[in-house]
């Protein structure tokens, strides 16, 4: 379980920085500028979104061959290396067109939308059906996001302009090959 656990919060905690809901932390942020709502939302959303996607993938682990599923988690790790080296965009708008709910509800409404299909949600379906564990992968995915989004809601545009994204996307790219490789090579 602490495998489990320990490898989804690092896998996705990478996998976020540069992501597309990360930028969308920074320009909640920017709009609200009321950290402790908008770090909830994020908390709420991600546990509900994640949540769903474990339990994908654990219903997936159920119908597909363990062989078979480990390969293919293998090789969506692979893929998720070369998704991560796109940098992601978010339209600056989308914060204007969500109604004023306020902080809170923004985030949550957001972030739960935002995250549907995002690398992040699609390590969350492979990390479960690796694992067979929706709590273990649940926990660790979302302490991934935390990790990641927390300090680009309080410290937003600061921390932007000292790292170089593009380094990072390789760093990110590098750590999934990894990933995908040693998933691989316990197949052999």
């Amino acid at each position: 379980m602490f495998d489990a656990f320990f490898t989804s919060t690092v896998a996705v905690a990478i996998a976020e920085i540069g992501d597309k809901t990360q930028l969308l932390s920074l320009l909640l942020a920017a709009r609200y500028r009321r950290p402790a709502p908008i770090i909830l939302g994020i908390l709420v959303a991600t546990l509900a979104n994640h949540t769903v996607a474990a339990a994908l993938g654990l219903w997936l682990a159920e119908l597909v061959p363990a062989t078979m599923l480990q390969i293919a988690v293998g090789v969506s790790f692979i893929a998720m290396a070369a998704w991560a080296l796109i940098p992601d965009k978010i339209d600056p708008d989308t914060t204007k067109r969500v109604p004023d709910f306020g902080a809170f509800i923004a985030t949550l409404m957001l972030f739960f939308l935002v995250e549907i299909g995002d690398k992040t949600q699609i390590a969350t379906v492979a990390l479960a059906a690796r694992f067979h564990s929706i709590f273990a992968v649940t926990l660790g995915t979302t302490l991934g996001m935390m990790i990641a989004n927390i300090p680009v809601v309080i410290f937003g545009e600061a921390i932007t302009r000292r790292l170089p994204l593009s380094v990072i996307r390789w760093i990110t790219a590098g750590l999934f090959v990894i990933f995908g490789v040693v998933i691989l090579l316990a197949e052999l």
